[in-house]
């Protein structure tokens, strides 16, 4: 059996924290290999001493037999190991044929001048390989996320990899780009390419993966073929416990009306109108595209509103202002917590309390004993896993970064919170952690909306589920008449709500 890869006793080191403790497992040449583990296990870190961006500290590491140590990323290309990043790697206002080559381009006249005719067909016979018909000449930009991922996927290609590593390439594609993804990389195995492919959702590893290994804590806690494994079992091997249920519900009592949204009308939604009482769990369901975030960036201030009225326990709320939304009592979790909402470089203490300086600051000082309270506190509840308060939340986990954020939004004491995706990318045990969060905040009088894409996930959480279409309330199911049939019926086909 030849292995394309074989991971024996890889460490790594960070201050304050042990990533990596003695990981092994070997990967199977032209296998697609799956890597499941929480948010903190590991996984991350270990790509990037197989992608060659960071060094190991111990252990040993072979590519199809030799065993390597690589300098860089430009080594590890060069041996044949290419990674595509969840956050894609593109030059958007450069075009595909560009982004593919880029700093290999194809040269005439003694390299003085890009040979373009030579770069296009290229391009286009690598494209080919795939079955992807995209134009070499077409901006980045102006292609879907879907697209985009394509076209790194052919830029593996070309620089002629051997194992790709794709991390959690169908965080933002809908289920036919998914498809369309499955089939590429049935292609890929075929011509003999190893896979190694990370995703928290569980149904993909089974469907697309033959074999997968388990990290948990920094650590190999098991490797089987994916035939031999259930679901339940992998849960249990990655959080070391069993869930008692990954959408946990506390008993809520829901009281009055704390938000009622009449006809709200932006660039791409229409006539919205809902209400959400305290106490309630309000899930917003819909197909990528169909303007529930613009909906909700609307009501918050952040996006344009033309038309629609808004009101708060009965009194109508100035829309267009988030700093007027806040002041009422609205806190929100946005969808894109790297681009919106995380301060990188900051503390996670600092990225806890910055919505609330303002509050703190009044009487001229605030005290650091203050501070660390407040920190303590929110990382006891919230079981933030970081070594102290004044780790660069950077360097945190997916889900423990979103915790901070929610954190964040609780320091607030909001009558309304709104999470946006909020489990998007992180794994089960923080999902299940997340929606108790929510499942207290709910029991204890907040009135909750939650967008999602996972239907599981809303059907589980929330008491009334909203329906959107082509920018517009398409459909409303309460817990008990909502169905995944019903609710794609109105995502999908569904005329407005009546």
């Amino acid at each position: 059996m030849e292995y394309a890869l074989r991971i024996q006793g890889i460490d790594k080191r960070f201050p304050g924290v042990h990533a990596l403790k003695n990981v092994s497992f070997d990967v199977r040449a032209g296998s697609v290999h799956s890597l499941v583990g929480e948010n903190g296990a590991g996984k991350s870190t270990l790509m990037k001493i197989i992608s060659g961006d960071q060094p190991k500290d111990d252990g040993v590491l072979e590519l199809f037999g030799e065993q390597v140590d690589f300098r860089g990323p430009s080594d590890s290309q060069a041996r044949g190991v290419s990674m595509i990043h969840q956050e894609l790697a593109v030059v958007p206002y450069r075009s595909v044929a560009e982004n593919i080559y880029l700093g290999r381009e194809p040269r005439k006249f003694g390299g003085l001048l890009i040979d373009y005719p030579k770069l296009h067909e290229q391009t286009r016979e690598i494209l080919r390989t795939i079955d992807v018909n995209v134009e070499p000449t077409e901006i980045m930009a102006n292609l879907s996320i879907a697209q985009q991922q394509m076209v790194e996927v052919a830029k593996a290609l070309s620089l002629n990899a051997r194992v790709i590593i794709m991390d959690e390439p169908t965080s933002s594609l809908t289920d036919r780009e998914t498809e369309i993804l499955f089939r590429i990389i049935r292609n890929l195995k075929t011509k003999g390419i190893t896979i190694i492919y990370i995703s928290h959702r569980l149904e993909e590893v089974f469907t697309i993966t033959d074999t997968v290994t388990i990290l948990r804590d920094g650590q190999t806690v098991h490797t089987a073929a994916t035939e031999d494994l259930s679901e339940d079992e992998i849960v249990r091997h990655m959080v070391g416990r069993e869930l008692d249920s990954f959408f946990p519900k506390h008993e809520a009592e829901i009281g009055q009306e704390v938000l009622r949204v009449e006809n709200l009308t932006g660039e791409r939604f229409f006539n919205a109108s809902f209400s959400v009482k305290s106490g309630e769990i309000v899930g917003i369901a819909g197909l990528v595209g169909a303007g529930r975030s613009e909906m909700i960036r609307g009501l918050m201030g952040i996006d344009p509103v033309y038309k629609g009225k808004a009101y708060f326990k009965g009194v109508e709320i100035r829309l267009g202002s988030t700093r007027e939304m806040m002041r009422r009592g609205f806190a929100f979790v946005p969808e894109d917590r790297k681009a919106e909402a995380l301060f990188p470089v900051m503390s996670v203490r600092d990225n806890m309390v910055i919505s609330i300086l303002e509050r703190l600051f009044r009487i001229g000082i605030i005290t650091k004993s203050k501070l660390v309270s407040i920190g303590k506190d929110y990382i006891q509840r919230l079981r933030i896993q970081t070594p102290t308060q004044m780790q660069q939340i950077r360097n945190l986990s997916g889900g423990n970064q979103q915790k901070v954020i929610i954190a964040r939004c609780l320091a607030l004491n909001p009558s309304v919170l709104i999470l946006d995706e909020p489990t998007r990318g992180i794994d089960v045990g923080a999902k299940s952690e997340i929606h108790s969060i929510v499942g207290r905040l709910a029991a204890q009088g907040v009135g909750v909306i939650m967008i999602s894409s996972e239907l599981p996930e809303l059907l589980g959480v929330a008491d009334r589920i909203i329906v959107m279409k082509e920018g517009r309330i398409s459909g409303e199911f309460d817990r008990l008449e909502a169905t995944q049939d019903a609710i794609m019926q109105k995502a999908a086909a569904g005329g407005e709500a009546s």
